[in-house]
Formats: C-alpha cells, sequence, structure tokens
C-alpha cells in the first residue's frame, strides 16, 4: 500500500475554489483502480495548543492507493489533467509526501 500526503498552498483566497474542482474530480479518483482513499482536509476547529495549523490559504489531500503503479496511473489519468489545467493558475505551491507503511 502507498500513502499520499498532497499539502497544497492556494493563492490567498483561492483555496475554496480549488476545492470546488477537486470536489467535482473526486468521484473519478475514486472510480479508478488501485485508489482507497482520496479527499482533501482542512485544519481542524478548537483542537488547541497541539496543532500546528495549516492555514486559511492550504489543505492537504489525503490518499491511499493499492500500489505505486496504481499511483502512477492516477498522475497520468486524463481526468487529473483536466484537474491540473484548471487549478494551475489558483496554485501557490504543492508538496507531496509518497509514503509505505513502517511496520
Amino acid at each position: 500500500m502507498i500513502h499520499v500526503l498532497a499539502f497544497i498552498t492556494t493563492k490567498p483566497g483561492m483555496r475554496e475554489a480549488v476545492l470546488a474542482e477537486m470536489r467535482a474530480n473526486i468521484p473519478a479518483v475514486l472510480a479508478e483502480e488501485g485508489c482507497l482513499e482520496y479527499g482533501p482536509t482542512i485544519d481542524a476547529e478548537g483542537i488547541g495548543a497541539i496543532q500546528t495549523p495549516l492555514g486559511p490559504d492550504s489543505f492537504v489531500v489525503v490518499e491511499k492507493w493499492s500500489s505505486a503503479a496504481t499511483l502512477a496511473a492516477h498522475g497520468a489519468a486524463p481526468h487529473m489533467k483536466a484537474y491540473g489545467a484548471k487549478v494551475r493558475d489558483m496554485v501557490a505551491s504543492r508538496v507531496i509526501h509518497v509514503l509505505s507503511p513502517a511496520a
């Protein structure tokens, strides 16, 4: 299994617009072979000092894939290329961590 944490920072005030495009694309991603989990997350409210906030212009996409091959196919999927083109001018940066279970 492959885990992915994609940290996305949008240009100021653009997070909701990017999330709207992502939400529209989620059904196609979830239908991909090997997709076990895929969804955006934002800062939880009221957690207190333990939390390091992402901030109002950032979110994290939490993903799980059955293999590196299915993750690679995801990146090449036509709906992902279309999503990328729609949000390109709204995104300031992204950092993607691809992880394997440690146990």
